[in-house]
């Protein structure tokens, strides 16, 4: 449903009804972690947090946009376009790109707000990038192709915003669908909806604690992964399987950094084409245990988790009715994801806030998610109701 105050406040601030407004969702990825990047295997499914704009057409160069959630507002000129700092960044990435290739945009005035926490591992920043990408379809009348606009998303976080992350956020921001996670070849950028099975839920397990990607170890988990690929003798690590990783010695020449790094790549990717079985087949089971040694690994190998990771997964792995748990996102801080039976999905949210509490000090924001629709066009009535 629209949010009420994102009407009132486009209302307010520019005296006028909104000509659109257009929504984006974040994502939790169910496993598959830090191999988009290597050109592999993911999972991730949209959830229904979301970021929405509401915005007005204009005639001339100039967008306009208001956060709700910041309460501040910023302007930028589409015809002289320069990098800055700040949230605004990413509308104006988008704007370049877009510029970039061949797109004739014109500006708009517009209110942003939503409910994905930002530095959670929730792809904040890609459910911005697609909402604004949205925004731009509809105040410029270009055609909507989602698979062309999460690429110019991820170009417009790479190359303006300087974050260098995989196609996979963009992805499942744009063309996911309700009540199914996304099967993604991040190479080829095939990709089939997976239907997600009966009876469990997906629990997102905030822990409170935050990351910046930007300043984080994440542009050297990639570098590292980049120098297992060249010793290795492949374009990306998606190309190196089990028996290929066997060949590595302590004399070889790749170090014991990159190879464990190439390791956890090489066994995730497995675990993801394993995953999409195991859910084919309704086998809650195995998909669970895929789950835990996929978090494993990230702490072992890929060493991408923290303390309270470690602790809210432990809390979570010891609820009833839990079949599994993962740290999800970059990591360093942010979010676990855990399939949770139906039934016990309200008793796990209460025990595992207290377990965590108990162990860490810390308390945790608990999400029970359905799997939502990729980016698009809200239908709104006065008011505010979709």
């Amino acid at each position: 449903m629209v949010p009420a105050t994102l009407v009132r406040k486009f209302q307010s601030d520019f005296n006028a009804k909104p000509g659109f407004i257009v929504r984006a969702p974040g994502r939790v990825n169910l496993i598959g972690e830090h191999t988009d990047y290597n050109e592999g295997f993911v999972l991730p499914m949209a959830i229904d947090r979301e970021v929405w704009i509401a915005l007005k057409p204009r005639q001339d160069s100039t967008v306009r946009i208001a956060s709700l959630e910041l309460e501040t507002e910023s302007a930028f000129e589409l015809t002289s376009l320069t990098p800055g700092s700040g949230w605004i960044e990413y509308p104006k990435g988008i704007a370049n790109k877009l510029m970039n290739a061949g797109y004739i945009l014109k500006g708009f005035d517009a209110v942003m707000t939503g409910d994905v926490p930002r530095g959670a591992g929730l792809s904040s920043s890609a459910a911005v990038e697609l909402a604004v990408a949205r925004a731009f379809a509809c105040s410029s009348g270009f055609e909507w192709d989602a698979v062309t606009m999460a690429k110019l998303a991820q170009k417009a976080e790479n190359e303006w915003v300087g974050v260098n992350s995989g196609i996979m956020d963009q992805m499942a921001s744009a063309v996911c669908r309700e009540g199914h996670a996304l099967f993604l070849d991040c190479r080829s950028l095939e990709f089939q909806h997976a239907p997600l099975p009966k009876g469990v839920s997906v629990v997102i397990l905030d822990t409170s604690t935050r990351r910046g990607l930007v300043g984080s170890a994440y542009n050297e988990r990639r570098s590292q992964c980049e120098e297992a690929a060249r010793w290795f003798g492949v374009k990306a690590l998606r190309d190196v399987g089990m028996k290929e990783l066997g060949k590595w010695g302590v004399e070889s020449g790749l170090s014991e950094i990159a190879f464990r790094r190439a390791r956890h790549i090489v066994t995730e990717n497995a675990r993801v084409l394993e995953a999409i079985e195991a859910m084919n087949n309704g086998n809650l089971k195995r998909l669970g245990e895929l789950f835990n040694a996929s978090h494993v690994s990230l702490r072992d190998d890929f060493e991408v988790t923290n303390d309270a990771l470690n602790i809210i997964v432990a809390c979570a792995r010891e609820q009833e009715g839990c079949y599994g748990a993962r740290m999800t996102g970059a990591g360093f801080g942010g979010c676990a994801v855990a399939l949770v039976a139906d039934e016990n999905a309200e008793a796990f949210t209460r025990a595992l806030s207290a377990a965590y509490r108990q162990r860490s000090g810390l308390e945790a924001a608990v999400y029970v998610c359905k799997a939502s629709e990729g980016a698009g066009v809200a239908q709104f009535e006065e008011g505010g109701r979709s």
